[in-house]
C-alpha cells in the first residue's frame, strides 16, 4: 500500500525536546504507513541536527510573528506534494496552519508540547500566544496532548474531550540500562536542557551550593546551549557568586544526548513550569540513570510517586538539595530506582508507542 503523506509545520529554530519529538515521528511514522515532510517557519538547527534526513524539508520563513505570507506557500506545497494532513506544533505554526489547511482543503492536527499559558517567563507573551493559538485552533480536527496534565489544560481552554487525544512522548528503548553504580567520592549531577529561566538552573546551582557547604562533594555537568547570551551571563555570574566555577563543566549543545548520561551519576531537571512531558527525563530513564525532577505538570506522571525517580517541589533549592542528598544516601540502593525508571520508560514511553498513538489519530481524522 502507498503511504499517506503528512506535512509537519514547525518552527525549526532549535533542536530541543519538541524538535526531538518531531524528528522521531519523522523516523517512525513511515513504518506505520505515514510519510512525513517538514516545513520550517524559523529555520535554524532542526534541518541540520535531525536524524530523519530522508524526510523532505522546506524553509518557509516568517518575517514576524504575524506575517501571514507563508500561508499561500504552505497551501501550494500541500497540494503539489499530495500531503493529506497538516500537523502543526507551535502557536506560530497553528496560525499559518489554520489558513493553509483550509486553503488546501486538508484536515489539521495540532500537537501541544507545553501549556502555552505557562510557556515563557513573560505574562504578556504567554497571553498573546494563547490568544493566537486558541483562535487558530477553533476548527482544528484533533489536538494531541503529550500528557494527561496537558489534556486537563486543554479542557480549561474550552476544548472538548472528543477533540483531544493523549499521546505521551517517547524515546528509543535501550536494549539494556547502563551498569549504574554509586560513586565512592564526588557525585556528577547532570542536567540537559536548552537553558532558559523556566528550566530552573538557578535553583540547581543554589542546591549544589547548599550540598557543598554541608561537605557533600558534587559536580554539575551542564549539557546544552543558552537561549540568549544575556541569560548565559546571568548564570555565569550566579555560579561565581556561589563559588561554583570550579565545580561545573559546561558541555554545550550536542545532538548525542544519550551518550552524555554515561558521564552522570544522577540526572536533574529542576523545571519551574511549562513542561508537558520532558523528553530528556525519558532519555535519562532509558539510559538507566537515577532521575530527580520537580512536581511540574506532566513530570509526576512519568516518575510516579517516587517510584521511578525522585520528585521534589519546584523553585525550592532546599527541597532539591534534600532530594539529592536522599539519593546520595541510598548508595547502591539507588540502582533499584534507576532500574525502575528504565523499565517504566521501556514499557510505556517508547518512540514506537508515541508514533503508534499519533498514527491512530491520523487514521481517525482521515476516516
Amino acid at each position: 500500500m502507498s503511504k499517506k503523506r503528512v506535512l509537519h509545520l514547525i518552527n525549526g529554530e532549535f533542536y530541543s525536546g519538541a524538535e526531538r519529538v518531531q524528528d522521531l515521528l519523522g523516523l517512525r511514522l513511515p513504518e506505520l504507513g505515514y510519510e512525513c515532510g517538514f516545513a520550517c517557519l524559523k529555520p535554524g538547527k532542526f534541518p541540520d541536527c535531525r536524524v530523519s534526513q530522508s524526510s523532505p524539508i522546506y524553509a518557509i520563513p516568517m518575517r514576524s510573528r504575524f506575517d501571514l505570507s507563508p500561508v499561500k506557500t504552505v497551501a501550494q506545497l500541500i497540494k503539489q506534494q499530495g500531503y493529506q494532513i497538516l500537523h502543526t506544533h507551535t502557536p506560530r505554526a497553528a496560525l499559518i496552519g489554520r489558513f493553509a489547511a483550509a486553503r488546501a482543503g486538508v484536515p489539521m492536527v495540532h500537537h501541544v508540547h507545553s501549556p502555552t499559558r505557562r510557556d515563557t517567563e513573560s505574562r504578556m507573551r504567554n497571553l498573546l500566544n494563547t490568544a493566537i493559538e486558541n483562535l487558530s485552533l477553533s476548527r482544528v480536527s484533533r489536538l494531541v496532548a503529550v500528557s494527561h496534565s496537558l489534556q486537563g489544560y486543554l479542557r480549561e481552554c474550552g476544548f472538548a474531550d472528543s477533540r483531544i487525544g493523549v499521546v505521551p512522548n517517547g524515546v528509543p528503548v535501550m536494549r539494556q540500562a547502563c551498569d549504574w553504580q554509586a560513586p565512592t567520592g564526588e557525585w556528577v549531577i547532570g542536567m540537559v536542557a536548552l537553558f532558559r529561566p523556566r528550566k530552573g538552573l538557578e535553583v540547581l546551582l543554589q542546591a549544589m551550593a547548599l550540598l557543598r557547604a554541608a561537605g557533600q562533594p558534587v559536580r554539575l555537568r551542564a549539557v546544552g546551549g543558552f537561549e540568549t547570551p544575556a541569560y548565559q551571563q546571568e548564570i555565569l555570574q550566579l555560579s561565581r557568586s556561589l563559588n561554583l566555577d570550579g565545580a561545573i563543566d559546561w558541555i554545550g549543545f550536542t545532538t548525542d544526548v544519550p551518550a552524555e548520561f554515561a558521564h552522570m551519576d544522577a540526572f536533574v531537571l529542576p523545571s519551574l513550569f511549562g513542561e508537558g512531558l520532558p523528553m530528556v527525563v525519558l532519555e535519562a530513564m532509558a539510559s538507566g540513570v537515577p532521575v530527580i525532577s520537580t512536581e511540574v505538570e506532566g513530570i509526576p506522571e512519568v516518575l510516579g510517586k517516587n517510584e521511578a525517580g525522585i520528585v521534589v517541589a519546584p523553585n525550592d533549592p532546599q527541597a532539591l538539595a534534600q532530594g539529592l542528598q536522599s539519593l546520595i544516601a541510598m548508595g547502591a540502593e539507588a540502582a533499584q530506582l534507576a532500574r525502575a525508571g528504565f523499565v517504566r520508560q521501556r514499557d510505556h514511553y517508547s518512540d514506537l508507542a508515541m508514533a503508534r498513538g499519533v498514527a491512530r489519530i491520523y487514521d481517525e481524522v482521515l476516516q
